[in-house]
C-alpha cells in the first residue's frame, strides 16, 4: 500500500505538470475526520481544471492507486478527487477565492511539496 504522503506528492506533481496554480497540501489529521490530507490548487479555465483532475487520476492509477470517485468534473468549477485518506480539490480560479478552503481549514499545517524544481 502506498503511503498517503506519497499519494499527495504524486497528485501534486500531476497538478504541476498541468500548470495548476498555487498548489498547497494540508495535513488534516488533527483537524478533520474527512481526510488525512487535502491537496488544493486551481486552474484558469474549465478545460484546465478538467485536465488537472484527469492527470491526477491517470497518474495515480498508473501507480496502482485507486481513485474512489471524482465529483464536479462536468462543470469544472470545483472538482473533488477522492483517493480515500487524500482528497484533492481542483478549483476554477474564480471559485477558489470564494470557498477559500485554506482559511476554512486554517488550523491545518501545510506540507512542503517537491514540485516545480526542474529547470
Amino acid at each position: 500500500m502506498v503511503e498517503n504522503k506519497k499519494i499527495v506528492q504524486l497528485a501534486a506533481e500531476a497538478c504541476d505538470d498541468k500548470l495548476a496554480e498555487d498548489i498547497i497540501a494540508l495535513d488534516m489529521k488533527n483537524v478533520s475526520l474527512i481526510a488525512d490530507y487535502f491537496l488544493i490548487c486551481h486552474g484558469n479555465n474549465e478545460r484546465q481544471v478538467q485536465s488537472i483532475a484527469k492527470e491526477i487520476k491517470d497518474r495515480l492509477e498508473e501507480e496502482g492507486i485507486h481513485v474512489k470517485r471524482m465529483e464536479g468534473f462536468e462543470q469544472a468549477r470545483w472538482v473533488l478527487v477522492d483517493i480515500g485518506d487524500v482528497v484533492c480539490h481542483i478549483f476554477h480560479k474564480d471559485e477558489r477565492n470564494y470557498y477559500n478552503l485554506e482559511r476554512l481549514w486554517g488550523d491545518a499545517a501545510r506540507i512542503p511539496l517537491q514540485i516545480g524544481m526542474e529547470g
